[in-house]
């Protein structure tokens, strides 16, 4: 039996999900300084890494009942078309993500609104300097990913409270209510995050899924994985990987059968063509691998069984951690990264 190496506490802030949702959404509520509903014309999600998945959360939840566009930017440059009538919700944990507090400076200039979510740093010195409306999440998070919470519901409870949203808190207490389910299913003892792990530990897993939902699901067990075991994962979308990636299963089998494994992440929101188009793809690829296993999403709404996915994602990385005998906070490689580009300046 493995010794579980944490340092910095990251079983506990998993397990503290549904009640870092509740308090997000309670602590965004009537926040001062907003625009009027007619006022905006499009929106814009800034952020990187566990601060920029506030974005596809959005996307996922908010945008196809919505109005208005939802772009989500992960870099330092902003679309042409952000102007006066443009939203733009900068998210981002330590406040000192260069390339999200670059953009925001810009939008700020080009006449947009703003909305910061942070728990300080210089993008919450830039709030406070300007009177931009700001949203202060806990600063004792350890990482960034695992805020993940605190920084995806403050923008929905801001959408509701301008009017492009009805109903954002009824579909977070719904999601709250799914999360609690599974955690609660998640720590006991053969949990289908322990189970799946086990099968993945060695592996190299492939996360397929499907829609605004499911992408932001894979995108989330692809990141918590590199970070959480530091190891490789990757992910694609159906429909569009029907068009390229499944062809790049025919050769290199002896590699495939042997290294890498396929976790499909389905949920109740696929249109009924890509439904199929996943059934088909299981009979197609699970013996091009050396494993295939689904995981499904449960709970009431999208935002319930998009949250059900990142907490059975997140446990997932945990004990393939555990199983690794790595220790999930820190994260070494990213601290260089970022002292090198600040040596180079």
């Amino acid at each position: 039996m493995s010794t579980r190496v944490d340092t910095q506490g990251m079983w506990d802030v998993s397990a503290g999900l549904p009640e870092q949702v509740a308090q997000a959404a309670i602590q965004a509520n009537a926040l001062g300084g907003l625009p009027l509903r007619h006022q905006i014309e499009n929106i814009v999600v800034l952020g990187m890494g566990g601060s920029g998945i506030s974005g596809d959360v959005l996307l996922a939840a908010a945008a196809p009942f919505m109005a208005v566009p939802v772009t989500v930017v992960k870099s330092y440059n902003l679309p042409a078309f952000v102007s006066r009538g443009t939203l733009v919700f900068a998210v981002s944990f330590s406040g000192d993500t260069e390339e999200t507090l670059e953009a925001s400076q810009l939008a700020y200039e080009q006449g947009a609104y703003l909305v910061v979510v942070t728990s300080g740093g210089e993008l919450g010195k830039f709030a406070d300097e300007s009177a931009i409306p700001l949203i202060r999440v806990p600063s004792d998070i350890p990482q960034p990913r695992g805020a993940i919470g605190a920084l995806s519901i403050p923008p929905l409870v801001v959408l509701e409270d301008i009017g492009l949203f009805p109903g954002a808190t009824y579909w977070i207490d719904l999601a709250i209510a799914q999360l609690r389910r599974r955690r609660d299913q998640l720590l006991l003892s053969g949990n289908p995050a322990e189970v799946l792990a086990e099968r993945l530990f060695g592996k190299i897993p492939v996360m397929h899924s499907a829609g605004s939902i499911g992408a932001a699901g894979a995108l989330r067990w692809k990141a918590q994985i590199n970070e959480n075991v530091k190891s490789p994962a990757f992910y694609s979308v159906y429909p569009e990987n029907c068009h390229n990636e499944i062809t790049g299963w025919e050769n290199l089998l002896p590699v495939t059968k042997e290294n890498l494994a396929i976790v499909s992440l389905r949920h109740d929101g696929e249109h009924p063509q890509v439904y199929r188009r996943m059934e088909i793809g299981r009979t197609l690829l699970s013996e091009k691998v050396a494993s295939y296993s689904e995981f499904r999403a449960e709970g009431d709404g999208d935002l319930a069984q998009l949250f059900d996915l990142i907490i059975t994602g997140d446990f997932l990385s945990l004990h393939l951690s555990d199983l690794a005998g790595v220790d999930p906070g820190p994260v070494p490689i990213l601290a260089d990264l970022k002292g090198r580009l600040r040596s180079e300046l």
